[in-house]
């Protein structure tokens, strides 16, 4: 059996046995047939189930439930989508209030469930703090930010501006120059809720074959090793292993988020930091930095990744010492008491990211082609909005979640805007991500010069709008 258990610290926190679900070896006809049994299929596979059970549906995972971004994230189940302010800008003010609401539902809609199918996955939903604690241009960028989202419509109810020392009263960080709070957030246990929504839709009648990859796949037939499966509609569940089901290749790339975990903290220790209401936090830089603190008292914390020439999957996530030690070093800038502490297990895994940075659900009747990505690291909320919603395009019902500006109904998969072809995109991602770094040591140190800082942030905003 592979060693599914060192995937991540929510693997290897499972009590259940990982024993694998048989593999398919004989030939399917169904209705739906989705590929990969993570949150995106397993969301889908759901609602259709709930919405229509006379449905047949199948599932082919090439692992195991879970053995994806599903298993590996940081457990933050946000209430949005990545990019909505630019997304939904367009709208009119009733619309734009109407998609706001549906994003912040998402946690709700969650818990309702995991409430109704049973699934113990530690859902708790502290909202967000989002922390200007580095370096006072932190502070300058996010006020612009809150500006922005006020200018969409959206109250002190939805996004409220903590000063220091109303920030220290969730968290205690170094160097507090105030952050925003957003009620719409909650944290979990990923593979628990993974795990028990596979449970959840065997019991409705999908049928989940493990260790089944594809090896060929079309409109209305999949192959895999030993069978073949017919069905009306395929939906390929894969986000950010696209590029192992060709052509999705061209429109997600497969990017890393890396994560360490802390040997459980003791009560003293977490008074001195906060979160004591289940709260997801993170710094505001473009290093991209998301932690919570665990049922059982650990840090968990994660940062930007990397790309890999060719949009390789990265297969070995043990990672280095200078990638944990990175890791280390930002969360010890929040939270210095930290520095020292022993770091039980640390992993990453992949992701997908779509051109211009933009979700999509995509639905096309003709081929019977559904399918939704791009989540860009936001995915444990957004696969739930992806699943209910090409559940509602494929059973065609009339909902609010197919009428947004990320789903799309005309022109299959050349809707969606490609990523330029090699070199352009290894260079390019490393030139941006350079530009963050530099970015972040110049600002990080606060004896840099006011001009140094200030060309460090210019470039790296250019190069954040170049890929946008």
């Amino acid at each position: 059996m592979p060693a599914w258990r060192t995937i991540s610290l929510w693997m290897d926190q499972l009590e259940e046995p990982l024993t694998p679900r048989a593999a398919l070896e004989h030939d399917l006809d169904v209705d739906v047939l989705i590929i990969g049994a993570g949150y995106t299929g397993l969301w889908t596979a759901y609602y259709l189930k709930r919405h229509a059970p006379q449905l047949s549906v199948a599932i082919v995972e090439a692992q195991t439930a879970g053995f994806g971004a599903s298993g590996r994230n940081g457990g933050w189940l946000m209430g949005n989508l990545l990019g909505e302010d630019r997304l939904l800008a367009g709208l009119a003010v009733e619309q734009r209030h109407q998609s706001f609401a549906l994003l912040h539902g998402i946690p709700d809609e969650v818990k309702a469930v995991i409430d109704r199918e049973g699934i113990d996955c530690d859902y708790r939903k502290g909202g967000a703090l989002y922390c200007a604690a580095r370096y006072p241009e932190q502070e300058a960028s996010m006020r612009s930010y809150l500006a922005k989202l006020r200018g969409l419509g959206l109250s002190e109810a939805d996004y409220r501006w903590l000063n220091p020392s109303e920030l220290a009263q969730q968290i205690r960080v170094a160097k507090p120059y105030g952050g925003i709070f957003t009620p719409h957030v909650a944290t979990l246990h990923p593979a628990k809720l993974v795990r028990g929504l596979a449970r959840a839709v065997e019991r409705m009648g999908v049928q989940i074959y493990e260790q089944t990859p594809v090896t060929h796949w079309q409109s209305g037939r999949v192959r895999t090793a030993k069978a073949q499966v017919r069905s009306r509609w395929v939906v390929p569940a894969v986000e950010g292993y696209a590029n192992t089901l060709a052509p999705l290749g061209r429109y997600q790339l497969p990017v890393q988020s890396l994560i360490v975990a802390t040997e459980p903290l003791s009560e003293a220790l977490w008074d001195t930091i906060g979160l004591s209401q289940g709260q997801a936090f993170s710094e505001s830089s473009r290093q991209v930095t998301y932690g919570q603190r665990t049922a059982d008292n650990r840090l968990v914390f994660g940062a930007r990744g990397g790309y890999q020439f060719g949009g390789r999957l990265r297969d070995n996530f043990d990672l280095t010492r200078s990638e944990v030690e990175l890791r280390r070093y930002l969360f010890s800038e929040l939270f210095p008491q930290l520095n020292n502490v022993d770091i039980s297990h640390a992993w990453g895994g992949n992701l997908g990211m779509s051109r211009r940075f933009q979700p999509h659900m995509l639905c096309d009747r003709e081929q019977g082609l559904a399918l939704a990505g791009g989540y860009g690291g936001e995915g444990v909320g957004a696969s739930h909005l992806g699943g209910r919603t090409l559940a509602d395009l494929i059973l065609q019902r009339d909902t609010l979640a197919v009428k947004q500006p990320w789903v799309l109904t005309e022109g299959g998969l050349s809707a969606l805007k490609a990523w330029e072809p090699e070199p352009c995109r290894w260079l390019g991602y490393n030139a941006i991500i350079r530009s963050f770094v530099y970015e972040d040591k110049t600002l990080a140190n606060l004896d840099s010069p006011p001009w140094r800082r200030q060309f460090a942030s210019r470039v790296a905003d250019f190069m954040e709008g170049f890929m946008q």
